[in-house]
């Protein structure tokens, strides 16, 4: 490769490692990396780790709940984002693994940093990581874990600012859905909750529906919408608004004169049904943002562990309310 490029093996080295600490050009550089592609050089990821003391793997547990669109845009554009720091983004299936099991069965694999959403994380666990050589151990929940970076994601203020805005608009018979998939209580009980708060003090009432993301489900609730009494309901998100919308319109169920109807991540499908779906906007933190986090507490392991709270939640107001 060196002989191809021109240049000393030492030159080659430092460019395949990306070393800072000695100045390369950037033709150079472009010349090591052309001659790399023509013969098919492939860097050994082992070879890498025991030099660098550390591998460059970073371990994303698959969420054992189900991810929307919304979700899934936030972890594409993180992986871009490590992967632009050099990082390589492994996603572990997690299914039946829970806490104490699940974080060895990391550990094994000897991850740089490991991003665990959900909260089934305790201190000991991360205790478990970092000894495995994990030096950064990020939680993505409502509660941050001892000795783990965190970004705090409060989802109660998702259901507070959905019930203050149907409380505005003149609702006081409110319903609130509640999804029946595995998985989902983490996000579905605080995004109640909120909703419970913003109405606290007031005559407005609250009632939870259970729901599963099913047709069928959505066509036996809105069977008996009217015997209900709901004039809004705050649909957990916007694919079950859209469900639950379409089985009332089926029922002849006004929207919005009926019932108002608002969900929540703001989906361009909310914006191309008739009537447009209200929502909640949700800001998920910037995949950019975390990629740095991950990358300053690898290269500084002993800092004190960092706490974020990143989602952003607001109202906007469409047709449906």
């Amino acid at each position: 490769m060196a002989r191809l490029a021109g240049v000393s093996r030492a030159t080659v080295s430092y460019v395949l490692n990306n070393t800072s600490a000695v100045r390369i050009s950037e033709p150079t550089r472009r010349r090591v990396h052309e001659a790399a592609k023509e013969l098919g050089y492939v860097p050994h990821a082992a070879a890498r780790s025991l030099r660098a003391g550390h591998s460059r793997m970073v371990l994303m547990p698959a969420p054992t709940f189900p991810v929307g669109p919304l979700y899934s845009q936030f972890i594409s554009e993180l992986q871009w984002a490590l992967g632009r720091l050099e990082y390589t983004v492994v996603q572990f299936g997690t299914v039946g693994l829970h806490g104490a099991e699940a974080a060895r069965a990391w550990a094994e694999l000897r991850p740089v940093a490991v991003l665990v959403p959900g909260s089934d994380l305790g201190p000991k666990d991360v205790a478990v990581l970092k000894r495995s050589g994990a030096r950064a151990v990020v939680t993505l929940g409502s509660e941050a874990v001892e000795g783990a970076h965190a970004l705090l994601m409060d989802h109660e203020a998702v259901g507070l600012c959905a019930g203050t805005h149907l409380y505005a608009r003149g609702r006081r018979r409110i319903g609130v859905v509640v999804p029946e998939e595995p998985g989902l209580d983490a996000f579905s009980v605080p995004r109640l909750e909120g909703v419970r708060r913003a109405l606290h003090g007031t005559e407005a009432t609250v009632t939870d529906l259970p729901l599963a993301y099913e047709e069928a489900a959505a066509a036996r609730l809105a069977a008996r919408w009217r015997e209900l009494g709901l004039d809004a309901v705050f649909a957990y998100n916007d694919e079950y608004a859209m469900l639950l919308m379409r089985a009332l319109q089926d029922e002849g169920v006004g929207i919005p004169q009926e019932t108002a109807v608002i969900g929540a991540d703001d989906l361009m499908l909310g914006r191309l049904l008739r009537p447009r779906l209200s929502t909640v906007h949700i800001e998920l933190p910037s995949g950019r943002d975390l990629a740095d986090l991950v990358d300053r507490a690898v290269r500084n392991p002993g800092a004190a562990p960092e706490t974020h709270t990143v989602l952003g939640a607001s109202v906007v107001h469409r047709d449906s309310t």
